[in-house]
């Protein structure tokens, strides 16, 4: 990694009517990246360990990966251009001679993001874009407190 880097983890998964908002940060920012529906759903899943009954595209990815002695070291949201978030899928890789090599892809942070928390890579940001993203640690503690308000009055109709 050539630039300057936060390292950062998913801080929530909030569904929203056009897809779902990943938050991402850390103690000091967070920030909202959105993915589509059945990323959300695969990162969601990775995080709390949820069984499948069949291999989703994630772990076919990852079984892929295994199969050729790589695995993800970590990946890096490394640009940001009119609201779009770029990323790099970095990987490494050992043949049967314990050579090493390590690969870097562009890929969609979504992706990334996905097969970070699957592999228990660590995710990273460039400094560029962590100066760049607003802080949205404030709306991340309201969408969480109505959240819970909202499964309080659940229950107290059960």
């Amino acid at each position: 990694m050539s630039k300057p880097v936060e390292q950062i983890f998913v801080r929530a998964i909030i569904p929203t009517s056009a897809g779902v908002a990943v938050f991402v940060g850390n103690v000091e920012k967070v920030f909202v990246i959105y993915v589509d529906p059945s990323v959300g759903s695969a990162i969601n899943m990775f995080l709390n360990g949820t069984a499948k009954e069949r291999p989703l595209t994630h772990d076919l990815m990852a079984l892929i990966l295994a199969s050729l002695g790589a695995k993800v070291d970590r990946v890096v949201i490394n640009d940001l251009k009119s609201g779009t978030y770029f990323g790099r899928l970095i990987l490494t890789a050992e043949n049967e001679l314990q050579q090493r090599k390590i690969i870097e892809l562009d890929a969609r942070p979504s992706d990334c993001i996905a097969l970070a928390c699957q592999q228990k890579a660590p995710i990273y940001v460039s400094r560029e874009v962590w100066d760049e993203v607003e802080d949205m640690s404030d709306v991340l503690a309201s969408m969480q407190q109505q959240q819970q308000e909202q499964s309080g009055d659940d229950e107290e109709e059960d």
